[in-house]
């Protein structure tokens, strides 16, 4: 039988502001911040995850992550008060890997000294480029110098672990500014790079007015540049795009991809849980900062909205986020994490199998093949 107690269990915190939305971002993330938000948001935070940890009292939080919008807008006294809160609900785990986002453009030395006074133990820090005219291009409010600046503050403050975010496929960009890009971020780096494509989402300011892309000749020619500097850097590529250095891999992303359960708290936060009867379960707040604040101020807060996971589309939700690892999951996970026997995965999963898409599950992993990996989106649609 299923132990609930035995899933690794993350929390998620959504801090929604920004001093200025970015034309590519369709993150639930808004511009109206004013300092005095932050003790009556860090309220409602508190109150939302005692409304959903009835079932939590016997799992321990191997890790947290803070991001957004731009959490590093949050003074270092909010950061800790809200940490204090939230040990004060849930037992968090003595080596537990706690995260906050931050951008360039708010980072200050002593703002980041007084995070890591309050328990956060890594950044992330969103680069997205060091060249000042893709930032520009990119509606960023900082500068290169500025990135160096905050990386060196991040060293400063205490900090050993650190993301670099970056972009590729950028409005302008070529294979050699990429792969400047690369070098920098290598030798500013704590060991994790996170390095994706730009792509052009609804609901956003590049949707309805798009910037000129690199063409797919040159898009391919820096995957490959790129990949390479990073590999002869020592980066191993684990998830899709995240890189690191031995040892470095984001524990928080990890429990994602690893099918293992995430509480959400703040507005738009989404979750997942697994409950004793094997049931799995989704909740999301409102998307909207007023009304997340309205409804977590009221005398009854309810749970968040919930959803349950049909049973049929729990191996397909597995192989979406299992797959995403290059080196996959023990078979295991999948019974351990489910309920359900691994012959209803791998029944699912005959198709990807006689294509060689995927490992021969003999082994006792679940993971694709090389040439799988290059066809992801095709090998996930197969268990869907």
């Amino acid at each position: 039988m299923m132990s609930v107690a035995t899933i690794p269990l993350s929390l998620y915190i959504h801090l929604p502001w920004c001093a200025l939305k970015c034309p590519y971002c369709d993150f639930n993330s808004h511009e109206s911040f004013s300092p005095e938000l932050q003790q009556p948001y860090v309220d409602a935070l508190l109150a939302d995850l005692s409304s959903q940890t009835n079932e939590l009292s016997d799992r321990t939080v191997g890790s947290i992550f803070i991001g957004g919008g731009t959490p590093s807008l949050f003074e270092g006294q909010w950061i800790a008060r809200l940490l204090d809160g939230i040990r004060g609900q849930l037992k968090i785990a003595d080596d537990a890997e706690i995260t906050l986002e931050t951008n360039p453009g708010s980072a200050e030395r002593e703002r980041f000294a007084a995070y890591r006074a309050a328990g956060v133990n890594r950044l992330s820090i969103g680069v997205q480029t060091f060249q000042d005219a893709l930032l520009q291009a990119l509606g960023r409010i900082h500068h290169g110098d500025d990135a160096r600046r905050a990386l060196d503050m991040a060293a400063h403050a205490g900090f050993d672990r650190w993301n670099i975010d970056l972009m590729h496929g950028l409005p302008g960009q070529t294979a050699e500014l990429a792969q400047a890009d690369l070098e920098d971020a290598i030798a500013l780096s704590a060991g994790h790079i996170s390095w994706y494509q730009l792509t052009i989402e609804r609901n956003t300011r590049f949707w309805s007015t798009p910037p000129t892309l690199p063409n797919d000749n040159a898009l391919e020619r820096i995957q490959e540049v790129g990949e390479a500097v990073l590999r002869d850097a020592g980066f191993e590529q684990y998830e899709v795009s995240a890189y690191s250095l031995r040892s470095q891999a984001s524990h928080h992303n990890l429990n994602y991809w690893q099918f293992g359960d995430y509480v959400g708290i703040g507005a738009g936060a989404h979750g997942k849980l697994t409950h004793a009867a094997g049931q799995v379960t989704r909740t999301q707040r409102t998307r909207s900062p007023a009304d997340y604040l309205s409804q977590l101020q009221s005398s009854h807060i309810s749970p968040p909205q919930q959803t349950t996971v049909a049973t049929a589309s729990l191996s397909g939700e597995f192989a979406m986020n299992a797959l995403r690892l290059r080196s996959g999951v023990p078979l295991s996970y999948f019974p351990d994490r489910t309920g359900l026997a691994v012959e209803k995965l791998l029944t699912n999963a005959s198709e990807a199998i006689e294509r060689g898409w995927l490992m021969d599950p003999g082994n006792g992993r679940f993971a694709t093949s090389a040439l799988g990996y290059r066809f992801l989106d095709s090998v996930v649609a197969t268990f869907i």
